[in-house]
Order: C-alpha cells, then structure tokens, then sequence
C-alpha cells in the first residue's frame, strides 16, 4: 500500500512538472510570432509611407515593363503596366511607394524627364 501511494504522488508530481512547462511553453510561443508583421500591419506601413520620385527608363524584362535606373544599377517592378507602356523606351520619372520586400513601385505617376 505504501508502495503504490508512493507511486501514485510520483506520477502525479510527473505529471503536474509537465503541466507547467507546457503551459510555459504555450505562453512563450505567442511572443516570438508576434514579432513577424503581418500582412495587415505591411499594409498599413505601405499606407503611411510616403510617395517618392524614381528616376531610370522604362524597359521590357522578362515579358514586363520595369523602370530600370541605370545610376543605380538597380530594375524596379511596375504594378500599373497600363501606365508604362506608353513611356517604354523613354527616361521617365515615377512617383510611388516602393514595397522593399519584393521591389516593386505602387505607381502614382508616370511623367517624362526633363
């Protein structure tokens, strides 16, 4: 009988030592995903950015018009290839929000340079 009594409070002590750390371990894992924005919050900080000027020419690459700033050496995405593509070919200034993540300009406005 006092064998199994022992056994009994070993098990449950086991069992409440397990209970805690996942509970630990629950409570900890929270803090490390909140530290990833989330698609909200990059769609906020795109919304509070302001627009800038980016100056190259507009060219076709791989099927797509970018504005290329040879200065830079640097292609940036489009996203209103409708825009584009009457100045293809031409040195431009676009006016947008650059998205840093995949290099691509909200386009705002397309103007010849002068």
């Amino acid at each position: 009988m006092k064998n199994l009594l022992l056994r009994s409070a070993a098990v449950l002590t086991l069992a409440a030592g397990v209970t805690v750390l996942s509970a630990q371990a629950n409570t900890q894992q929270p803090a490390r995903d909140s530290q990833q924005p989330t698609a909200a919050q990059q769609q906020n900080e795109m919304q509070t950015q302001d627009a800038k000027p980016f100056n190259g020419t507009i060219v076709k690459e791989k099927g797509k018009l970018v504005l290329k700033d040879t200065a830079a050496n640097v292609s940036y995405q489009l996203d209103d290839q409708d825009k584009a593509k009457k100045f293809e070919g031409k040195q431009v200034r676009v006016t947008g929000k650059l998205d840093l993540d995949t290099n691509l300009i909200h386009v705002e406005n397309i103007e010849a340079a002068s």
